[in-house]
């Protein structure tokens, strides 16, 4: 089986459910250049990864050899997902490819793909439709086929005035469109829009008439994947666009929190407009001493703990491994009641199908020390266990035990520094660097230990006041704190702070 799959125009939350479901699924993932780096990690871990993109006098591999992998794949038994950018049927040749399929006995499907004929104006705040000005849209490609021995394109249509033109594939032809629009009755004064890595965070747009767009481009040096859209609606851009003037647009931002955190903040990120580098300077590990770790599950399990505290969303995801381990579930808890240090972690204590019994109004172990000490008053000492990483901060323990209660702490699992040899490269492409904990500090530091002199005009910004403290004993000055020990806050801050400077 062969699914023919659009990619969308570079954002990746332009996918569609059904493309993510295809690419999760398949045993070969064939991908073209288009196609933006998050989508390609939707693949399974063990999924084939074929890249086979094409640029301008640069193809990676001829079609005709594309056509016969796809073939040879899908007749081994493959699942196989033919990944290109935009829609495979909007001058994305996956006609012909299905043809060959078709001739060959494959099966195959075809997911249409949000196209980049659509998306980047949208992106760049023009309306390829528009009643007072434009009444219809056409989408035509700029190179056509070399082994066709006359132009099939409909200039006259494409020059009329009242509608949209929209030109795929232009940028090496751009002089000679324009001289056939203008030659074909098109005003000189009509708008141009020129679109480049539309809907990503390189997005440029360069605005123009037909009469300067082709110098306006030289002069820009913008060059290949970009659309040319040609029409009134153009004006409207700076009335209507919204995605590049964000304040985090095109900034690079370096998130260093373990994987399986990150998915969250990196979509939020790719929301605002800017283009996450993800590299983690840390990575979960087990817990350092197993046996404590059984021997403290095994008193939660047997109703020893009036309470249970969970500092963070791994906390939740090792608990529940362990009663998965035990063969049991949740109902083992019995009546123990459960506290999480914020939203984030009681997020994920639902998920597993239980609701905490107290999250406190500020994500931070004081704040949770202090409700949870609060609810408590006047009820006799309680027998409370701390499931958090090692070397966690001791203030949720001291405080409960200055208001006088029993608190074990249990190391459930440990961050351990990655040393990612791409880190320090990362960490010099960046604008903004994030730290989410000390531990993601510390393993920065570790695996770029001249960051202190590298930093230059970048920004660090830390997750709430425990990193930005971390951060400043470390020798690494924060230009940007979180009021609470969120993503959502974090990143509220960064924007506030990059909207105040302007820059």
């Amino acid at each position: 089986m062969v699914a023919l799959v659009g990619a969308g125009p570079g954002d990746p939350g332009l996918l569609t459910v059904k493309a993510a479901r295809l690419i999760a699924q398949a045993d070969i993932l064939i991908y073209d250049a288009l196609v933006s780096a998050p989508i390609v990690a939707l693949a399974r871990p063990d999924c084939e990864l074929i890249y086979v993109g094409k640029r301008a006098r640069n193809h990676t591999m001829p079609q005709h050899e594309i056509s016969a992998l796809l073939v040879e794949r899908a007749l081994a038994g493959k699942c196989v997902v033919r990944l290109k950018g935009g829609d495979p049927l909007v001058f994305g040749r996956g006609g012909e490819e299905a043809q060959e399929l078709r001739s060959a006995g494959v099966r195959y499907e075809i997911v249409p793909g949000i196209s980049s004929a659509l998306a980047a104006p949208a992106y760049a705040g023009i309306p390829v439709t528009h009643r007072e000005m434009n009444t219809s849209f056409t989408i035509a490609t700029g190179h056509e086929d070399p082994t066709k021995t006359a132009s099939t394109v409909d200039w006259q249509r494409l020059a009329d005035g009242h509608g949209m033109a929209i030109f795929l594939m232009a940028m090496g032809n751009l002089e000679h469109v324009v001289a056939q629009l203008i030659e074909h009755g098109q005003a000189a004064t009509t708008p141009v829009a020129v679109i480049r890595d539309g809907t990503t965070p390189r997005q440029v747009t360069l605005v123009g008439t037909l009469a300067t767009i082709v110098a306006d481009v030289a002069q820009a040096g913008i060059g290949a994947p970009a659309i040319v859209a040609v029409g009134q609606g153009v004006s409207l851009r700076e009335e209507i666009r919204w995605f590049d003037n964000q304040p985090l647009f095109g900034k690079r931002v370096l998130v260093t929190r373990p994987r399986s955190d990150r998915d969250e903040f990196v979509r939020s990120l790719w929301e605002c407009g800017a283009e996450p580098i993800v590299v983690p300077s840390v990575a979960y590990a087990p817990a350092p001493e197993p046996l404590a770790v059984q021997c403290a599950f095994a008193a939660l399990t047997a109703g020893a703990y009036s309470w249970l505290v969970l500092t963070s969303a791994q906390g939740v995801a090792t608990l529940f491994e362990a009663l998965e381990a035990a063969q049991c579930d949740a109902r083992a808890l019995g009546q123990t009641r459960i506290a999480v240090v914020g939203e984030k972690t009681a997020l994920a204590l639902r998920q597993a199908g239980v609701r905490a019994d107290l999250v406190p109004s500020t994500a931070s172990a004081s704040a949770l020390a202090g409700e949870l000490a609060s609810r408590l008053a006047g009820e006799p000492a309680k027998h409370i266990l701390s499931w958090a990483a090692q070397g966690a901060s001791d203030v949720l323990a001291s405080e409960l035990r200055a208001a006088g209660h029993h608190v074990d702490t249990i190391a459930a699992y440990a961050t351990i520094p990655t040393l990612d040899p791409e880190l320090a490269e990362a960490a010099r492409a960046s604008d903004v660097w994030t730290f989410a904990s000390a531990s993601a500090l510390e393993g920065f530091l570790a695996a770029v230990p001249d960051a202190v002199l590298l930093r230059g005009g970048k920004c660090v910004a830390c997750i709430g006041p425990v990193t930005s403290a971390a951060a400043r004993e470390l020798g690494l000055l924060p230009d940007v704190t979180a009021e609470q020990a969120t993503t959502a806050a974090l990143l509220t801050a960064l924007k506030d702070s990059f909207f105040a400077t302007g820059k």
